[in-house]
């Protein structure tokens, strides 16, 4: 069953890559509301409510994080281990989605607890078409912590 008013949080860098993800989700869900950092010490602080995201309703709870593992500052696998470590944090599902085909980035992201690892396709068409399966699986089919 769709859950309504869903919330993401998207962990990317990539300006291009962010509008792409926006658009996807736009074409395909219109309950699911996204929130944007552009590096992992932003995402850090929006998971723990610090710096802008301190006031009240400023970060509200994601029902599933998109993280992009190369970026500057705090990369995506800290982000991940941070994430994955914490008691209050650890049973949101992140979806790491970036463009590294290497298997020990695959190995290290599912160690550290990585629900899913998706390659972001180069094309657009076939973008959008990952983000379609995204949305209809972690919103359409699985069941999120949380939900009644």
């Amino acid at each position: 069953m769709a859950k309504e008013n869903a919330i993401i949080l998207l962990v990317d860098d990539s300006p291009e890559d962010v509008v792409t993800t926006l658009r996807g989700f736009r074409k395909v869900s219109l309950d699911v509301s996204i929130y944007h950092c552009s590096d992992g010490d932003e995402a850090l602080d929006y998971l723990y409510r610090r710096e802008k995201y301190a006031g009240k309703g400023e970060a509200p709870r994601p029902d599933l994080i998109l993280l992009d593992l190369n970026m500057p500052g705090t990369d995506g696998y800290e982000v991940l281990e941070t994430i994955k470590s914490d008691t209050e944090l650890k049973k949101m599902p992140v979806v790491v989605l970036t463009t590294s085909k290497a298997k020990q980035d695959v190995d290290r992201c599912y160690s550290s607890g990585a629900n899913a690892y998706v390659c972001k396709p180069i094309e657009l068409r076939d973008f959008r078409k990952a983000i379609q399966c995204l949305n209809n699986f972690w919103f359409q089919i699985a069941t999120l912590p949380g939900a009644n």
